[in-house]
């Protein structure tokens, strides 16, 4: 916090409609043990060392989990709180709503930011004994919360589908941008590297996420196509960085690519308001298919258009101010990018789109009055 830019909105939305709001996170490089910020009271706990495989993920949850837990001892004896809100990946804090629901008689709001079994598959490539241990700890969570808030209509008929959840308990509450805040400023011609064109990548770089396909497609644009206009900006981190920056090299593409790391609201500012275009190279799979990506919203509100593999949610979000890749291949990812940085008034058109969507019916204002109706019922003041 407050990198976590749907967190970070309900929660200042929490506080101007009169509410008290704790947060219990990692802590960030250079962050404080706990402090207030905008009103909203951040406690953090040093993140766990990082690890790889099933066997890393089970340590670096269970550590998270034992961490919130003893945290949230301290903010209930100091602060207090009625309603207990946890975020997913990983379905496991439902038992520490319980446990608040049975002993003290809170209440447990799941908000619900990714299917886990599915991201399971998506990055192992396989189901087996784990991925039904996922179904299990999701099925729990489903039937823990009060109130499950979905992310989009995708998520919300799993919670109704899957997590045989009543229609009442649950509520769709967009992962939308603030236009206020995201708009484009001047560019900054020195972050295209002396080329024409930037295309920027924004967002988590794991296995699922499609940054290596983005690689591919770059490969294809500057090493088959023979184009050296365009430099690629990757802002984000995760756990396929180090692997990436390494097949850059090897591709050689080092001169074409720039790996921002963990990047806050300033950056990606600055490198959006300066790109041509924006690229979601997610690769269409279950998970992928009923997922809203964060970086196309953003895309949007920066007036910058979207290519990106056919999704079915980021086809819902992005509508015409998206170029859709219907061919699962690197290289029909680099045509769709080559095809729009050569028409100019296309993506004029499309961005303008993107940003008028976002204005008018993905804003963030358009989605608090859903996201307070959970806390009115639970937590009336």
């Amino acid at each position: 916090m407050p990198l976590d830019r749907r967190v970070w909105l309900e929660c200042r939305t929490l506080v101007s409609a009169g509410h008290q709001v704790s947060v219990i996170c990692p802590r960030d490089e250079g962050q404080p043990a706990h402090r207030t910020l905008d009103g909203v009271r951040i406690h953090t706990y040093r993140p766990p060392r990082p690890r790889s495989g099933v066997g890393g993920y089970v340590v670096e949850f269970l550590y998270c989990w034992l961490r919130t837990a003893v945290l949230s001892l301290g903010v209930a004896r100091r602060e207090g709180f009625d309603v207990l809100q946890a975020c997913n990946p990983p379905d496991t804090y439902w038992l520490l709503g319980l446990l608040y629901k049975v002993l003290a008689g809170k209440r447990f709001v799941y908000d619900q930011h990714d299917l886990c079994p599915e991201v399971y598959s998506a990055r192992f490539g396989r189901t087996g004994l784990l991925h039904r241990g996922l179904l299990l700890l999701e099925r729990a969570t489903y039937a823990t919360a009060d109130q499950v808030v979905s992310t989009n209509p995708s998520y919300q008929e799993m919670a109704l589908r899957r997590g045989r959840v009543p229609v009442e308990r649950t509520s769709i509450v967009l992962s939308a941008p603030d236009p206020d805040s995201m708009r484009r400023a001047e560019p900054e011609p020195a972050l295209r590297s002396g080329r024409d064109h930037l295309v920027c990548y924004l967002g988590i770089m794991g296995p699922q996420d499609g940054v290596d396909r983005l690689l591919g497609a770059i490969d294809h644009y500057v090493h088959v196509l023979g184009r050296t206009d365009a430099h690629f900006g990757l802002l984000g981190f995760g756990d396929c960085l180090d692997a990436l920056r390494r097949d850059s090299t090897a591709r050689d593409l080092d001169d074409y690519v720039t790996f921002t790391g963990k990047v806050g609201p300033e950056q990606i500012t600055r490198w959006l308001s300066s790109a041509s275009l924006g690229v979601t190279p997610d690769p269409k799979n279950e998970f992928n298919d009923k997922s809203t990506m964060n970086k196309t919203l953003e895309y949007m509100a920066f007036e910058l258009p979207v290519v990106g593999f056919d999704l079915v949610e980021n086809r819902r979000s992005a509508g015409d101010a998206g170029l859709y890749v219907t061919k699962d291949d690197d290289a029909a990812l680099a045509d769709a990018i080559a095809e729009l940085l050569d028409d100019p008034e296309r993506r004029a058109r499309m961005g303008a789109l993107g940003r008028k969507r976002v204005e008018s019916s993905l804003r963030w204002s358009k989605q608090e009055p859903a996201y307070l109706e959970v806390f009115r019922r639970l937590a009336p003041h």
